[in-house]
């Protein structure tokens, strides 16, 4: 009777809207985590086994997460007096700005704050009830305060995978804000940008949370560089910087001092307000602790905060003797030499200009977890480099924004980590998947495609230009999926099972995303991406493929 439940169940599967998406719904458990129940262990020994005891200890753990590092030098930079620019006021918002938000902008299937007021509630008001919401927003304008109900966070912790759910520190918190302070940050948002961008607060080589900058350009602008130096025979000392806390810690006094010196006093009250007295509360299933404070950190779950920490990390050290590269707190400084030695030297005169940096402004960068890499396609590695006296671990591959990086760019680390990856997540699947599962064809394909697919296809723009022995790893991963899917026998030759799934090889992918990827270099904002689009005419001196070279398919 269980199996034949089974069956039923899964025949009836279906991705479409008529059946409340119960095929996403058999896979949620596997692409979400989990909430674990166990008991907490406290500082003193003891645990926390209920509720409350439990949002206790979280909401003591979090008081002191969102404390900035104490400062290390006598000296602050913010002593000197702020020159602000020319005050400007803020331009008023307009009703038809305020109900394309609120209809186009705002999801309506996101949990609420603490108001319990839903995206939902919000697309149901009255063209009375929106004038009377545009009043108190246009009003938030013109006095610089931000309300002290929205800025009340309702914090869920969710426990983080594959750590010891015995430890408080292996919980992320999960931020729900007012979905109000929400809309007024999404219009507010559309009078800054321009303002940002007129001033080019934010460098070229950020990329983090800016639009039509993506992980790929980013990982493609550090690749590019040591295959230059490769054509050179020169060595490449790199630093993968690993910063604590970044969100967290932010100094709240630095960011309004920055904020004061590039934006207009209209901009920064509003900014400086909705920085300030922000509080929250832990929810712990029916049991929440009372209001604490917030006295560092950019807002969590919110649209203006990761623009802040942006602006407030603009500033950062980039001398034009090494590569500079930053996906919000991903940082990269590489440096080449025709010896090992000279790049290391390079490197640690930026380093020691980034300490100083990293002194004044309170952001800490974990030497233990950072890593200092070499690439080259000769013996030897470059000489240690050290980071606030303590030298950076060594290591021959390193993971930046989701790919592996070894030091001759190969690419097999990184095919190998996500065909073992594959492997898991296939097996978690199985049940789905298997010769004697009742789902049809069709859902077992869209499941291959949705949830197995995006895993190695990811960068394929950059690991297409590995050897073929290795892209051919994930040609054999395709072609065991389809023959599973289909419940083919082994003597079913592997082109017939493309043709007849209409799925495209591993080869025919690759050529397809470097189509697109060509197409938005060419007419990307950023002029650094850009480049990476560009043929610069030189001799080659190596017959290893660039990830340029594949352009060529377009």
């Amino acid at each position: 009777m269980k199996n034949a439940s089974v069956e039923k169940y899964l025949s009836n599967l279906s991705p479409t809207a008529a059946s409340d998406y119960s095929l996403w719904k058999a896979t949620k458990k596997f692409n979400r985590p989990q909430i674990s129940h166990a008991p907490i262990r406290k500082g003193n020994g003891e645990w926390a086994r209920n509720d409350q005891d439990k949002a206790n200890l979280f909401a003591d753990h979090l008081k002191n997460v969102f404390q900035p590092w104490p400062a290390t030098s006598a000296t602050s930079v913010i002593s000197a007096p702020v020159q602000s620019p020319q005050a400007t006021s803020v331009k008023r918002f307009k009703l038809n700005e305020l109900i394309n938000v609120i209809m186009d902008e705002i999801n309506t299937k996101k949990a609420p704050g603490w108001d319990l007021i839903t995206g939902r509630i919000l697309r149901e008001l009255s063209a009375k009830c929106c004038f009377r919401l545009l009043m108190i927003f246009n009003a938030t304008l013109k006095l610089g305060y931000y309300p002290l109900q929205w800025k009340v966070a309702q914090v869920v912790m969710v426990p983080k995978p594959g750590r010891n759910a015995e430890e408080v520190t292996s919980y992320r918190p999960i931020s729900l804000l007012p979905v109000f302070s929400k809309v007024f940050e999404k219009l507010f948002m559309k009078r800054l940008r321009p303002m940002i961008a007129k001033k080019n607060l934010i460098p070229s080589h950020q990329f983090g949370f800016r639009e039509e900058h993506g992980t790929v350009e980013q990982v493609h602008r550090l690749v590019n560089e040591v295959q230059l130096a490769f054509e050179k025979k020169q060595y490449c000392s790199a630093l993968f910087a690993d910063v604590s806390q970044a969100f967290d810690k932010t100094w709240h006094e630095g960011l309004i001092h920055k904020l004061r010196s590039h934006l207009s006093s209209g901009y920064s009250d509003i900014l400086e307000s909705f920085l300030k007295d922000r509080t929250f509360y832990i929810k712990q299933g029916s049991e929440q602790t009372d209001l604490c404070p917030v006295s560092s950190g950019v807002p969590q779950g919110s649209v203006l905060g990761p623009l802040l920490y942006l602006i407030y990390t603009a500033d950062l050290p980039t001398p034009s003797s090494v590569f500079t590269a930053t996906f919000a707190d991903d940082t990269v400084i590489l440096a080449t030499g025709d010896t090992a030695e000279a790049a290391s030297q390079c490197l640690q005169k930026a380093i020691t200009e980034l300490e100083r940096w990293l002194s004044d402004w309170r952001i800490k960068v974990n030497e233990t977890k950072s890593i200092h890499m070499t690439f080259a396609l000769r013996r030897g590695n470059c000489p240690p480099v050290r980071l606030n006296n303590v030298e950076v671990p060594h290591s021959d591959t390193a993971k930046y924004l989701g790919m592996h990086l070894d030091r001759r760019l190969t690419w097999r680390p990184h095919i190998w980590t996500k065909r073992k990856q594959l492997s898991l997540k296939v097996r978690s699947l199985y049940w789905l998947l298997n010769n004697r599962s009742s789902m049809t064809t069709q859902n077992k394909l869209l499941v291959y495609k949705m949830i197995l697919k995006p895993v190695w296809s990811y960068g394929i723009q950059l690991w297409g230009t590995a050897a073929k022995s290795h892209t051919c790893i994930m040609q054999r991963f395709q072609n065991k999926m389809l023959r599973l899917v289909l419940g083919a026998p082994w003597y079913v030759p592997e082109f017939l099972l493309h043709q007849d799934l209409n799925m495209p090889t591993v080869e025919e992918e690759i050529r397809r995303h470097c189509t697109s990827y060509c197409a938005r270099l060419m007419v990307h904002p950023n002029q650094l991406a850009g480049e990476l689009a560009m043929d610069t005419g030189e001799e080659r001196r190596l017959k290893r493929l660039r990830p340029s070279d594949l352009f060529n398919y377009a």
